[in-house]
Order: C-alpha cells, then structure tokens, then sequence
C-alpha cells in the first residue's frame, strides 16, 4: 500500500482546485445547451406561423417609404405585385391590408367580431372627443350603446323619412340659385355643400347654420374650409402612433398644433348648439318638430341608455352626424355629376329617364326616385369608382385569427382598399370605364351585405348613415339632371385630380353652365 507523502498531497490538492475554472467555464455552455433542447422541443410541439406575403422593409421604417400621397392608389400598386392579403409594417406596427371582396368578406363578415375595435388614433383623440363618437371609439359596452342611440334614434328609416320636407325644400333652393347664375359660370361644388349642410343643419341642429363659429351671416368660416380641413388632418398619417418617440414630429411641424385649433372651434360651435337648444322648448313628442340634438338631450335628461351620456358623448355623436352627413354625401355628388359631364351619353341617358318620369314644370319629388332605375345605377358607379373614404377606417384584431389561411396576430391593423376593390377586373368588367348600364337588373348593392361594393365599409362598424346620405343624393342629382344641361365654360377643361384626406375630394371644384331645359 504506497504512502502519500506531504508533497504528493499538495501536489492533488492543487490540480484539484485547477480543475475549477475550467469546470466553470462549460457550465455556461452546458446551460445554454439545456435551454436549446427546451426551446426546440416547445418550438417542435408549437404549430408553424404562416403570415401573409409582406413586400420586403426597411429597418425602423418599414414599409412607409412606399406609402404615396394617395395611399389607396400606392396599396391597391402593391397589392398587384404580393396579393389581395398583403402584411405591411408602419415602423414596428403590422398592418394587413386587405384588397379583394373575399379578404373583405372574412374580415368584416367571417371574423367581424375579431376585427370591430379601432387602433389609437392621436389626431382623431384631439378632434373627435377622445374618440367618444360612432365612428372612431373602440369596440365595447360603450360604443354598441352609442351605434343604438344612432340607428334606433337618430337614423332610423322613419326618421329619416320625416326631413323629407327639408330635403325637397332645400333642393329646390339650391335649383333656384343655380337658374340666378343665368349664363354665367357656377361654382357647383359650393353648391353642394351648401345644399348638403343645410339639409344637416335643419335635421340635425334645427336651424341653418352659414358655418363655424356664428349664425346666419355671421361665421368666422364655412363649413366646406372647416370639413376640408378636418378630412386633410383625418389623413395625415401620424408617425407618432406607430414610432412612440418620433411623437414630437407632428408637433413641431404643426400638425397637432392645427388639429387643437380645429377642435376648438369645433367644440364652441357644438357647445353653442346644445346651449341653444337646451334655452328653448322643446317639442317633445312631435317626432317631425325634433331635430337630432332635440333627441339627444332628451335621451340624455331621461338616462335611458345602459350608461351615462355626458356632455362630450352629445356633441361627439353631432359631429359624427355632422361630418359624415356633410363631407361624405356632399363628395359622392360633386363625383356623381363630375361623370356625368366626363360622360355625355350617360348625361343623356340619365336625362331622358327622369324627364319622362317626373313632370315638366315641377321638381322631382322623392315619390318619384323608385321609378329611376337608371339614377341608382349611376350613383352606384360613381361610388364604385369613387367611393369617399377609399380606404375603410382602420381596424384592429383584438385575438389572434386565421384569415384566408394566414396566421394574423392580435393588435393587427387593418385597412380595407374599397377602391382597389371596386376597381378589380376579376369582379368588374372593364373595370375604369364608367359605365352605370352594369348595374342595371344587377343584384350587388353598397348597404353591406355585398363585399364587391363596399364605399360604406360593412359588418358592425358600417356607416350607419346610408339612408339619410343617399336620400340626399337621389334627389339632388335627379333635379339637376331634369331642371338643366350642362357645359363645361369655353376653354375649361374637366379635372379630376383627387385632393388628399380621409375621404378624397376633388382637388379643384366644378365650374359649370348651367341652361336651363324647356320642354
């Protein structure tokens, strides 16, 4: 048995505490070699993402680089070259970006309830009440109490039925100016609007209003220069949403600063209606003798909702009127009769088949619209070819969902390009041609049920307002087209340049000649 000397246990001892280091410097190793297997294994078990074509981005940006000043035009381009379901990247935000009636169909149809709330919107925070209103609040108690004060209240068909007196009597009024102007040029897109605001005004706020800020005479400015400015801001993409710390962008340039004006004004024009009619009495009980804000506030006294309606909730619900009432049905009639004139056997067809409806010498009532298929399939070609917000206020998922297949993550956004919609040739046979004959003894309608023509969006976050815009826009157009022919004034040119915004006006407005017709 050999005998351990001092010097041979120094001599273990010291290899064993050499041993150390070494041992030490493979635990990290054999940590991570543990923490790979489990990784693999999960990752082995988890069932494989399959996210939708996305074109190739940049670092921090993403795809912003390749939005245009039009972005329906610059999705609907992208779309052509990566597919109907495409996923984009705003700085670190995805955005699916939905092109073609199926995708439409699954995401506000299939999977409504999925995609029904709306994204942080910093510019439509300042402007619409926090986003108290219809259109713009997110998903939830509060909002699907608001959308009933809006189709059981305000914009029920028996509602919208009672202003037919207004619309007829301020359609009339908008003929008579036009016959004023004799020979000379008229500016009918200021026409318009002043039509489409005074049939709101009388519905919604009891009285005419010449704009912002004053009464009759009085306004500091007009509805089309306030509307126009709050679709631009409604537009501007907001790179403070997307990339937290650029924020300060929109306020140095200005942005935010204009959108706190606009609110503002706004916000005193609204207080100043509400305090109006709170002062006066009101006619409760005569349905035809309430405008929309006589409703509200009586709603609101009586607390007949699930939930308080405050002060902001009333006056973010008549803006939503408001806006929508004005700028939307006011931009699907100046597009109605820019095609007509860009299409002067349509013109001449449209004519002919009011003009043998209705009588010589009197205007066209609204008896007489069902008797007009033509009109209608005008006005749907127009809004296929036009629809005033082309791009359908954004969505958001609120769970993960399988969308044509394709794995989309909660907190997606999602736009859907109604125009590249309307414009497809698998749909729509020459599709950029105006042509109103193709909806004649054609099904497909824009309330929503009809993903091939969607200028109102559809499922729970459609527009509610359909009736009362199109009721509007019937009776206008078919009294242009029977009191008048139209020219365009020597040496003018049409153009139909689109202007920027959430919904997309013409850039410039229609001059026109206006000849009165004899029988």
């Amino acid at each position: 048995m050999p005998i351990s000397t001092p010097r041979m246990l120094i001599t273990t001892t010291a290899m064993r505490f050499s041993l150390y280091p070494f041992i030490f410097s493979l635990l990290p190793l054999f940590l991570f070699l543990i923490f790979l297997l489990k990784w693999l294994s999960i990752t082995a078990r988890a069932p494989r993402k399959n996210p939708p074509p996305s074109p190739r981005k940049l670092p921090l940006i993403g795809n912003l680089h390749q939005m245009g000043p039009f972005p329906h035009r610059s999705l609907h381009s992208l779309s052509q070259a990566h597919g109907p379901l495409m996923l984009l990247h705003f700085a670190a935000t995805p955005v699916l970006i939905a092109s073609s009636s199926s995708v439409a169909r699954d995401i506000m149809k299939t999977h409504d309830l999925i995609f029904s709330t709306r994204p942080k919107w910093t510019i439509c925070e300042k402007l619409m009440y926090t986003m108290k209103d219809v259109a713009f609040s997110p998903y939830g108690e509060y909002w699907r109490q608001m959308k009933n004060i809006f189709v059981l209240q305000l914009l029920s068909n028996k509602r919208v039925q009672s202003f037919r007196g207004i619309r007829e009597e301020e359609t009339a009024i908008m003929i008579e100016k036009i016959s004023d102007f004799g020979s000379d040029v008229v500016n009918l897109s200021k026409l318009i609007v002043e039509l489409t605001a005074n049939v709101v005004c009388r519905a919604a706020l009891g009285r005419k209003y010449e704009g912002i800020g004053g009464r009759e005479g009085g306004a500091r400015r007009g509805f089309k220069e306030a509307l126009g400015e709050l679709a631009e801001l409604l537009g501007i993409f907001d790179i403070g949403d997307f990339v937290p710390w650029l924020k300060w962008v929109n306020r140095v340039n200005g942005v935010y600063g204009r959108a706190e004006r606009l609110a503002k004004e706004l916000d005193e024009f609204l207080e100043g209606v509400v305090e109006e009619h709170e002062g006066r009495e009101r006619k409760v009980g005569e349905e035809g003798g309430q405008d929309f804000v006589d409703v509200l506030l009586e709603i609101q006294r009586e607390n007949v909702v699930g939930i308080p309606l405050h002060r902001d909730s009333v006056k973010a619900l008549i803006l939503d009127v408001f806006v929508a009432g004005i700028d939307t049905t006011s931009t699907a009639l100046e597009w109605v009769m820019t095609e007509l004139l860009k299409h002067p056997q349509a013109m001449k067809k449209l004519q002919a088949e009011v003009r043998l409806i209705a009588q010589p010498n009197q205007p066209v009532t609204e008896d007489d619209l069902d008797q007009m298929p033509y009109l209608k399939a005008v006005i749907k070609e127009t809004l296929r070819l036009h629809p005033p917000g082309p791009l359908i206020v954004p969505r958001e998922s609120t769970k993960d969902v399988q969308v044509m297949g394709y794995d989309i993550a909660a907190g997606t956004r999602v736009l859907v390009n109604a125009w590249a919609i309307g414009h497809d040739p698998t749909l729509w046979d020459e599709p950029e041609e105006f042509r109103p004959q193709r909806f004649l003894n054609c099904p497909v309608d824009f309330r929503g049920h009809d993903f091939e023509l969607i200028p109102f969006g559809a499922g729970r976050r459609g527009c509610p307002g359909i009736r009362f815009a199109m009721a509007v826009d019937e009776l206008a157009v078919a009294n242009l087209v029977h009191k008048f022919d139209f020219a365009l004034p020597d040496g003018v040119e049409l153009d139909v340049s689109e202007a920027a915004g959430i919904n997309v006006h013409k850039k410039f407005p229609l001059l026109l000649v206006a000849t009165p017709w004899s029988c």
